[in-house]
Order: structure tokens, then C-alpha cells, then sequence
């Protein structure tokens, strides 16, 4: 891990936004603590329900959850948090060492699980793997698409527009709503 420049990672989560669902009280205080350093801001749930109200003003860019807590679970939060994003990066913090919990909170699809107690180190390759993550996920958000157009379309685009030295997208997408508001 020596290779994980601290700075600059600090400079990519200092971007992001995050939320902390943990019920036991010190375990949640000592994680909201070490993510504010990494994170813009923290928000700091002790329950399920607390954190699905929390999540739906907030939004996070992740979500860090334990799995094992009263009423609504962390499995079951992850349920309901992809239900209203599917691609909300959520990641199981917890202690506990049921299979059944650990594959069922796979099979709802969290980003990664990482097991309690958690050390320095590991926050560190988390953090590092979130920021990889969210920055693929921005790549495929603003990836561009080509599209073939046949050369008279650009005719229909009113010649100011072409005076005005706007870019090709500019001229494309005047030329489909000048096109689509003529059928």
C-alpha cells in the first residue's frame, strides 16, 4: 500500500460525499471521525430507517453500512437504496461472520465488504477502490456517442447558426430539433 499516494487521494474523496450507518454509537462516532478527513461531508445515521430518510435528502456518493443492527438491516437498507439508485456505491462494514448475511448482502449487490475491526490499511485500499470505482463510473456517465447523419439535415439549420461558429454538436443538435419540429 505504500504506493497509495495519501494526498492525492485525499484530494479525489475530499469530492465525494458519504454516509455512515452503524447502531452501536462509539463504532459509528470513530468511523463518521475517520471519514470526515477523507470525505466533504459525513452523514451519520444509528439506524436502518433513520438512514433510508437521511439517504433520500442527501444522496450520498457512498454508503457505508453495517449489516447486523435492530429493526431494518443493513442488507435490507442496501435493498431499498438500490431500489431508489441502482448504482449507489454501498459498502458493508461489519463484524459479522454469518454466511448466509455476507452472501445475501453480495447477492444485493454491494461494491465491496469489508470486516470489522477496520484498520488504517484497510480504509486506505477501500478508499483507494471507491475512487477507482466512482471515476469509472464518471467515464461511462460522460462517454460520448457518434451519430451518422445525412448531409442534408445540416442544411435545415438556419445559416446564423453556422455564422455564429458554434460546435458541430451545437449545429447537430439544432439540425434534429429544427428536423423533429418540421415532422
Amino acid at each position: 500500500m505504500s504506493n497509495i499516494d495519501l494526498v492525492q487521494l485525499t484530494q479525489q474523496t475530499k469530492k465525494l460525499t458519504a454516509m455512515v450507518v452503524e447502531d452501536e454509537k462509539v463504532t459509528n462516532e470513530l468511523l463518521s471521525i475517520t471519514f470526515k478527513t477523507f470525505f466533504s461531508d459525513v452523514t451519520s445515521c444509528f439506524s436502518g430507517e433513520e438512514a433510508l430518510s437521511a439517504y433520500s435528502e442527501n444522496q450520498p456518493d457512498i454508503v457505508f453500512v453495517d449489516i447486523v443492527m435492530p429493526g431494518m438491516d443493513g442488507i435490507e437498507l442496501a435493498r431499498k437504496i438500490r431500489a431508489i439508485n441502482s448504482s449507489q456505491i454501498i459498502i458493508v462494514i461489519s463484524a459479522t461472520n454469518d454466511i448466509e448475511k455476507i452472501s445475501e448482502s453480495i447477492e444485493v449487490g454491494v461494491n465491496s465488504f469489508i470486516q470489522k475491526p477496520v484498520d488504517t490499511k484497510k480504509i486506505i485500499e477501500l478508499l483507494s477502490g471507491i475512487t477507482s470505482l466512482v471515476s469509472k463510473k464518471q467515464k461511462v456517465e460522460t462517454k460520448t456517442f457518434s451519430i451518422s447523419l445525412p448531409l442534408n439535415i445540416y442544411d435545415l439549420v438556419d445559416d446564423n447558426a453556422k455564422e455564429e461558429s458554434i460546435s458541430k454538436n451545437a449545429v447537430i443538435i439544432r439540425a434534429l430539433r429544427s428536423f423533429y419540429d418540421n415532422h
